[in-house]
């Protein structure tokens, strides 16, 4: 029954990012804000999700010069991606988009304990933007 839902919910995300283009703009913001925050597995999954519902891995392969398989193994749950492969595949996907993602600092939550004085207690947290 599990995997009924998955796959009507993959078919569900993908005929949406196919008819929406700000949902599917979305998607690939959400998967790069995941990454940037942390959230390694989730980013993968929705990088994953991204390229079934739009360019596909056979032809992000073709233009990475990256073999299909290894995209597959980069995006699967037990995956890790080397810095240099990920952002060759995300430069990829934001010209296949027609977006260009940026990273500005904010400011984060501060900390509820109380630090030293001579630490500092604001911190900085990165998002992606979408400039168009």
């Amino acid at each position: 029954m599990n995997m009924a839902l998955t796959r009507d919910f993959r078919e569900t995300v993908q005929a949406r990012v196919k008819r929406d283009a700000a949902f599917r703009k979305g998607l690939l913001s959400e998967a790069i804000e995941s990454l940037l925050s942390g959230e390694v597995t989730l980013g993968k999954e929705l990088l994953r999700d991204y390229i079934n519902a739009t360019v596909g891995f056979p032809k992000l392969a073709a233009h990475t010069k990256i073999h299909v398989k290894t995209l597959h193994q980069m995006f699967g749950p037990n995956g890790n991606p080397t810095a240099s492969n990920l952002f060759e595949v995300v430069a990829y996907l934001q010209n296949a988009e027609g977006v260009r993602f940026e990273v500005r600092s904010t400011r984060a939550a501060l900390r509820t304990k109380k630090l030293p004085s001579s630490v500092g207690t604001k911190r900085a947290a990165s998002t992606a933007t979408l400039s168009r």
